[in-house]
This record gives C-alpha cells, sequence and structure tokens, in this order.
C-alpha cells in the first residue's frame, strides 16, 4: 500500500495533539490558574471544532446507512435533503416560550404572535422502527393565544445549484398529532430583490396510533423567477388554529426532480 505523506504527517499530528491534551488532564491539579485559563479557552476551542465535525460525521454516515430506506422518490431526483436537527443532536435542544424568530439549531426558527408565548419547540429521539430519522423536532402549544404560528426550514445553497423552473420540489414529512390540526407548507424563493411563495395544504390530520405521512410538490414553473438570482430557499410549516396540541414532526424529507416533459 502506498503511503501519502501528508496523510501520514497529519494522522501524527492528530495521535500528538490527543496525547498531549492527555498530558494536561494529569498536570491540571496542580498547574499555575493563568496558564489553567488559557488552556481551558483551547480545549473549548477543540472541543467546539470537534463537536461540528462529529455532527458533520453523523450527517453523512446516517445518509449512507439509511440510503435504502429513501422514500419512492421520483425518476430524474437530482436532489434530496434532510435537515440535521432531525439527523443529529442538536444544543440546546429545546426552547421554552421563545420570541418570535427564535431559532433551534441551524436551520430552524419558530414564527409566532402569542403574547404569552406559550409553546415549547423541541429536539426529540425517534424510537419507533418505522422511523427513518434518528430525530423528531416537537411542538407544543400549551395555551397558545395567537393568530399564527409556524416553523421555519432554512434549505442549504446545495438546493439552489442548477435550480430552474422546471422543477418541482417534493416534502414528505411524517407527523402525528395529539389533536386535529391543518397544516400547510409555503416554499419560499428569493432571487434578486424578490421573494415569491408557493402554498400547499399538508393536509388535515388527527390523532392515531401511527403517524401520517403526507407529500406536497411545488412547481416552480407557477413562479416567474429569475434564475441568475436565485440566492435564498425556505420552507414554512404553518399550524392553523394550534392551541393545546402537541405535534411532532418525525421526518421532513425534500427533493426536487425535473417536471416530465409533455
Amino acid at each position: 500500500m502506498a503511503i501519502r505523506p501528508r496523510r501520514w504527517i497529519r494522522n501524527r499530528w492528530r495521535r500528538h495533539a490527543l496525547e498531549e491534551w492527555l498530558r494536561l488532564e494529569g498536570e491540571a491539579g496542580r498547574m499555575p490558574l493563568r496558564r489553567l485559563r488559557v488552556l481551558q479557552d483551547e480545549a473549548q476551542q477543540v472541543r467546539r471544532a470537534s463537536d461540528r465535525f462529529l455532527t458533520r460525521a453523523q450527517l453523512r454516515l446516517d445518509s449512507a446507512q439509511r440510503a435504502a430506506d429513501l422514500l419512492n422518490l421520483p425518476h430524474g431526483t437530482d436532489w434530496r435533503w434532510r435537515p440535521s436537527f432531525l439527523c443529529a443532536p442538536i444544543s440546546p435542544s429545546g426552547i421554552a416560550a421563545p420570541a418570535s424568530q427564535t431559532r433551534l439549531g441551524e436551520e430552524a426558527a419558530v414564527w409566532h404572535d402569542c403574547p404569552a408565548r406559550a409553546l415549547i419547540l423541541r429536539q426529540v429521539a425517534n424510537r419507533s422502527a418505522s422511523d427513518l430519522a434518528p430525530f423528531g423536532l416537537q411542538l407544543e402549544t400549551l395555551g397558545f393565544s395567537g393568530s399564527y404560528l409556524s416553523v421555519a426550514v432554512d434549505m442549504p445553497d446545495s438546493a439552489l445549484q442548477g435550480l430552474g423552473r422546471s422543477h418541482i420540489i417534493r416534502l414528505d414529512m411524517t407527523v402525528s398529532v395529539e389533536r386535529p390540526i391543518s397544516i400547510y407548507g409555503r416554499l419560499n424563493v428569493g432571487h434578486g430583490p424578490n421573494t415569491d411563495e408557493l402554498l400547499r395544504h399538508l393536509g388535515d390530520l388527527t390523532p392515531g396510533l401511527l403517524a401520517e405521512t403526507k407529500t406536497i410538490e411545488f412547481d416552480l414553473y407557477y413562479i416567474e423567477m429569475n434564475e441568475k438570482r436565485l440566492h435564498k430557499l425556505w420552507l414554512d410549516i404553518i399550524f392553523e388554529a394550534p392551541q393545546m396540541n402537541a405535534v411532532r414532526i418525525r421526518d421532513l424529507f425534500l427533493s426536487r426532480h425535473l417536471r416530465a416533459d409533455v
């Protein structure tokens, strides 16, 4: 097997770094406080970088592991994506009484107008054998008294690459609810100074032993978008009359495919 010098050197660096932190661990009890504070800051930076690497690694491994479990996607599907908050642990894992526009993780934000902020949004582990995503997103509305509630999900830049009006963006979402509720999906397309929207009814959901999987499609043919100036895509999940409910999104999977030629 051929030896790759750069990889060999990097492997040595990582082993030496681990050995050095293990050595420092043993000396922490007798180390001067000033040096201890400096090394504590360094260790926190290393931990943050390690946590980011572990999250990205887990996302890729989960994607490979679950390739056989992917939904039956249309022929010509050229992009697919599941948000990271459904694939790996996030910190913090939940927010209680959030103000509008509060973010959970890097990709999700809650929007509402409830004066008392009577809601909780949190990541929960999926335990069912039928779940394709390791984690879910649960929204508890308690004594919610506002007129609107939605969760916005930012889509990655990869969704914009090669995107055109000949594409259809598909949403497959698996949801369970405590009380009946109507849910909508709204795709927002930012191009140049404009933002256009496509609204679709995801369905009227009722409580049951099994979660329901709903599918909607957004046909970009109906948006007069400037394909050369696309800069942002995001999805709003809109909950109609969400008072005193618990909604659990067990999976949210976005994909795109080309419209069939007629």
